[in-house]
């Protein structure tokens, strides 16, 4: 007979491979309970969890950060979210951890908070000290919402780091000098980011089972919402091309899916190899906004593809579409009036742009 125990949060998640697995939290603290339900394993770390918050100090931050990531808010947020807001509240807590929570409906704690982010900014950097001080943020609002706290003391606080890359594309030169250069499978990443707009994490969870030779659907961890991208001839050629021995599109050379931060690596390695050290990935998206509106795209079709908000693609064609006519017609064009075939053969022989062309 199987005891259905306490305080248990239950999360299924989409893995890179297109398969979907199980997790189970400890809902008060918020941490991973092993094995599956109605074993040993799993009583023995539910068990460890629940003393955890019998010694803990009732009623303190520390407390409200238990509760925080253990809440079904938390859990809805994306994997890598979920770990990087559990790393910054537990910097927050050697200074905060056993403050009261009453203290935080008190205006003054924002004094406090401000001062720990300086802090942080010195020893870290302005980027570091916002995320942190955001993170509290996020977790206050949910207390407020809750009816833990009455106000969030810090909602809206001023940031120190502003990072605006809305102005900066790939060129034409940037595509040819990286396609010269970067394996075969960075190659297919540059194209798929280009004619798709997508987050690198949800192109590298895109699965063939998405593909249905004219539209690619992709999941964005961002919202969890579904986009229909319909796919350009050069995009179609490439993926038709492809050989699908992976659930995913995107592998790498031992035809297994990416890693995040192995990708990152060897992404930054052919980067560096074509003279690209200013320019990103995450750039890829805002060129792919441009090219789509010389296209002919609107400002609500061009966010529902890439997922950006209406304010966001806005700046950017503001800031560079008017100078970039010709970006389209220079990029695409060798993509697009290539022949499928023989974009096909220059896949098979690892040549998609030869720069001698």
């Amino acid at each position: 007979m199987r005891v259905k125990l306490k305080g248990v949060n239950t999360v299924r998640k989409r893995l890179a491979d297109g398969t979907f697995r199980t997790y189970h939290y400890h809902r008060a603290t918020g941490e991973k309970l092993e094995g599956k339900p109605g074993t040993a394993q799993f009583l023995a770390t539910y068990t460890k969890a629940q003393q955890a918050t019998i010694q803990r100090p009732k009623g303190t931050f520390n407390d409200l950060v238990r509760a925080y990531t253990g809440s079904v808010e938390f859990a809805e947020l994306a994997a890598s979210t979920q770990a990087e807001y559990k790393r910054m509240l537990t910097k927050a807590e050697p200074r905060f951890g056993s403050m009261p929570i009453k203290a935080l409906d008190d205006q003054r704690v924002k004094e406090d908070l401000l001062e720990w982010r300086d802090e942080i900014v010195r020893a870290s950097g302005k980027r570091e000290g916002d995320n942190r001080l955001t993170t509290i943020s996020a977790m206050l609002s949910w207390a407020v919402d809750r009816g833990k706290l009455k106000t969030n003391h810090i909602l809206g606080f001023k940031r120190l780091y502003s990072s605006d890359r809305s102005d900066i594309l790939w060129l034409e030169g940037h595509i040819r000098a990286f396609m010269a250069v970067a394996p075969l499978e960075m190659q297919r990443a540059l194209i798929l980011a280009l004619h798709t707009g997508q987050r690198l994490s949800d192109i590298l969870r895109a699965a063939w089972t998405n593909y249905d030779g004219k539209i690619l659907r992709i999941r964005q961890s961002k919202g969890n919402v579904v986009v229909a991208i319909p796919c350009t001839r050069a995009l179609r050629a490439m993926l038709d091309a492809m050989p699908r021995d992976a659930t995913v599109i995107l592998t790498s050379v031992t035809g297994k899916a990416w890693k995040k931060r192995y990708f990152s690596d060897q992404w930054k390695e052919a980067s560096d190899a074509a003279g690209l050290q200013d320019l990103h990935f995450h750039d890829l998206r805002g060129t792919a906004i441009t090219m789509l509106a010389e296209a002919g795209c609107t400002v609500p079709e061009i966010a529902s593809i890439t997922g950006h908000s209406l304010k966001t693609v806005a700046t950017i064609l503001e800031k560079y579409l008017s100078r970039t006519a010709a970006l389209a017609e220079a990029a695409i064009d060798k993509f697009e009036n290539a022949a499928a075939t023989d974009f096909a053969n220059r896949l098979q022989t690892g040549r998609i742009i030869d720069p001698d062309t």
